[in-house]
């Protein structure tokens, strides 16, 4: 946006629909575009129903609900009550959905009715029992309906440090929590975002990866911190999303490699006109990102740049600047997105922190830590000072600069050394007839790990384990080439909310079985 920034969280969009309210705001796939004092308007009047049905500061609104705009009316309706969202994905079944309740304690849930023909309502049902939650229920078609009189705009809260949104963790150290963050810090985030990207409004940014996660929701947040039109997709289809991509001239995407993957696939099936996709934010969640930024590059003129974030410190978090030369902005990690937050790396047992070139944990401080954990009173990964620890293994390049390396958990230490599985990975994905690699370590009988390596073929392929590991000892030293390689099918993978990602704790209970399946 030009000019003086939003006040508060509400006026992300409020003043949108102020100065330019007939302009595209939103493009629901499949139904249309929202012009922004379209979208106010409904925000408003949902605003005047939420009041009406008691919703007031403090209360949580579970929202159920796909790439709809009707998604964002509930976000910021919600802030415009003083109340929180916390974001549930359309693919969470009744366990995942009865924690989510039992946790956060909405007073309220939107849910999807009839959506995909999904019977959200039924799990609803079942997972208000298990929990043991009656919170009131509103059944949303998608249809994006004007409200049927004109609502007064309110006042917003006026504490800025009330919470605004809640995100699921991963869940890698046990159930997931519930992150919450607080308005102030959702405002700031979106417009160091927004500033980073160098969004305008005359960009176009797709949105889908779904907005109940922080990926989907820190997207959403930026693009309209900067005026950016958002095109929604509510089901990820990759020839109908392409369509879209060309159709409304999209020139910004945010997603990990496992959804460009597929878009690359569609479109080398049926190309379409995609030139106006300037930049790519990607995750590189199954260690494809380099080969499609090389793609996405090499026909579109596409600058892609490697990102990094979580539940607790927002998506886009940090990112490369365009400038930074390939390969290394292809790396996870970058420079973060405002000098306000701060990041170091530290020794994972003392907490020491170490100096830059050194690796350890990451550690972040600032507006964009997380706030609360919604049922939770305490956690470790916060320090006494402020300080997240992340649980991931990084370097600092520069200060403000880091490159993400992989989670403790999974660093492999062979032979005495700290070795990256995504170095052996990339080996292995080099073969002509690998088409997905990855790599785990377990423990030997003498107490150190191997590496195990698990591979699925390129369509009509069949690489021998014995042909896959002399290929990774022609470059790789020699306590870094896999123990054993497993041709598998299929990756086992989980689809969470901000992405597939392969299940690296279903790949080491088949390694250590020596099975694969």
């Amino acid at each position: 946006m030009s000019g003086a920034g939003p006040e508060d969280l509400t006026d992300l969009l409020g003043r949108l629909a102020r100065r330019d309210p007939d302009a595209v705001g939103v493009i629901d796939a499949g139904v249309g575009p929202v012009s922004w004092g379209e979208l106010w308007r409904r925000t408003l009047g949902l605003a005047h129903e939420l009041e009406a049905a008691g919703i007031g500061p403090g209360d949580c609104v579970a929202v159920w609900l796909p790439n709809w705009s009707d998604s964002l009316c509930w976000q910021f309706a919600s802030a415009l009550r003083g109340a929180h969202v916390i974001g549930v994905n359309t693919r969470y079944n009744v366990d995942e959905v009865a924690h989510v309740l039992d946790f956060a304690r909405p007073a309220l849930v939107a849910v999807a009715d009839g959506f995909h023909g999904l019977d959200l309502s039924g799990r609803l049902r079942e997972a208000t029992q298990r929990a043991g939650v009656a919170p009131a229920i509103a059944m949303v078609a998608g249809s994006g309906r004007e409200p049927a009189d004109a609502a007064p705009e309110p006042a917003p809260p006026d504490d800025p440090d009330r919470l605004a949104v809640a995100f699921t963790t991963s869940g890698s150290t046990g159930r997931p929590k519930l992150a919450a963050h607080s308005a102030s810090g959702v405002l700031t985030h979106a417009l160091a975002g927004a500033d980073a990207i160098g969004l305008t409004d005359t960009d176009v940014m797709l949105c889908a990866i779904p907005l109940a996660g922080t990926f989907g929701f820190s997207t959403a947040m930026a693009a309209l911190a900067g005026g950016t039109a958002l095109l929604l997709e509510p089901v990820f289809d990759a020839d109908t999303v392409l369509d879209d991509m060309a159709r409304h001239r999209v020139s910004h995407v945010v997603a990990g490699d496992d959804m460009v993957l597929r878009l690359e696939r569609a479109w080398r099936r049926r190309p379409r006109d995609l030139t106006s996709w300037r930049w790519w934010g990607g995750a590189d969640f199954q260690g494809r990102l380099r080969e499609l930024a090389s793609w996405a590059a090499d026909e579109f003129g596409t600058v892609t740049s490697g990102v990094y974030g979580s539940s607790e410190i927002f998506a886009l978090a940090s990112m490369w600047p365009p400038d930074t030369p390939a390969p290394r902005r292809w790396d996870a990690g970058g420079r973060v997105v405002t000098p306000r937050i701060e990041v170091k790396v530290a020794d994972p047992d003392t907490g020491e922190p170490l100096p830059h070139g050194a690796e350890g944990e990451l550690l972040f401080r600032g507006p964009n830590v997380v706030d609360a954990y919604l049922g939770a009173t305490a956690t470790k990964a916060i320090t006494e000072d402020g300080w997240f620890r992340s649980g991931d293994l990084g370097v600092l390049v520069e200060e403000g600069v880091f490159v993400y390396v992989c989670r403790m958990g999974d660093a492999l230490r062979l032979r005495g050394f700290l070795v990256d599985p995504a170095e052996i990975e990339l080996r292995l994905a080099a073969h002509d007839a690998v088409d997905t690699a990855k790599v785990v370590g377990i423990p030997r009988a003498d107490g150190g790990t191997v590496a195990i390596g698990f591979v699925v073929a390129v369509p009509g392929a069949a690489p021998t384990p014995g042909e896959l590991r002399d290929w990774c000892a022609r470059s790789l030293a020699a306590f870094k080439v896999p123990d054993a390689v497993h041709v598998v099918e299929r990756m086992p993978t989980t689809s969470g909310t901000n992405g597939t990602k392969i299940r690296t704790a279903t790949l080491r209970e088949w390694a250590l079985r020596g099975t694969t399946g």
